[in-house]
């Protein structure tokens, strides 16, 4: 069972979103919240396993609250809710640990795809978003390779660079065809020898240094 928290400060969005989830045997909605400051105390309360987290939200926003409930001992994974693609403070919820987005009109299919998708620890990202992320606020492209790429096998590498390309465990399975307990360990490796802490920091690695 996936437990899920959506933090949105609109009744109908909330309401909506809780519907289409709990349509579903595998996924239940333990809380909503209206505001991040009751968002993470609900995370600290109920302890679920994704946010749904909307950025623009009042008394305290979506990135604030997001970077907290990330600080709990047992942190949720966050995906964030925006209205415009490719909104700044998307890249900013990514740079602080979100594990990706959604925008709010997404499709029911999708949402609760992309829940059980980052509940497990994926989360496909748009490679325009990484792109942005990497040169818009992390600095761009490396001058030179990050020596700890040299820490990496050929095969974790290969991995890297398609995590770099925003590619799910599924999709990496498919691509080098291996079976997904093996792809598993691939991506716990490189993020240890990276020392990464998510999907997110290794896609962002792998472009800054050309993987």
């Amino acid at each position: 069972m996936i437990r899920v928290l959506v933090a949105d400060d609109q009744n109908l969005v909330r309401g909506g979103f809780e519907l289409m989830l709990s349509q579903h045997d595998d996924i239940d909605v333990v809380a909503t919240a209206a505001d991040g400051r009751e968002a993470v105390r609900l995370v600290r309360e109920h302890r679920p396993d994704v946010v749904l987290m909307d950025i623009r939200m009042p008394v305290l926003d979506g990135i604030a609250a997001t970077e907290q409930v990330l600080r709990e001992p047992h942190p949720p994974r966050v995906l964030v809710l925006t209205t415009f693609d490719l909104d700044d403070y998307v890249v900013d919820a990514l740079r602080v640990g979100a594990s990706g987005y959604l925008l709010k009109d997404v499709e029911p299919a999708d949402l609760v795809r992309a829940v059980r998708s980052v509940a497990v620890g994926d989360m496909p990202l748009a490679p325009a978003v990484l792109g942005r992320l990497v040169s818009s606020y992390i600095g761009g492209r490396a001058a030179s390779p990050d020596p700890r790429l040299g820490l990496l096998s050929d095969r974790e590498r290969e991995v890297l660079g398609l995590l770099g390309r925003g590619l799910t465990n599924a999709e990496i399975c498919d691509a080098l065809v291996v079976s997904l307990p093996t792809t598993k360990t691939h991506v716990a490796n490189v993020l240890a020898k990276l020392d990464l802490r998510d999907r997110v920091q290794a896609a962002i690695f792998a472009q800054q240094n050309r993987v």
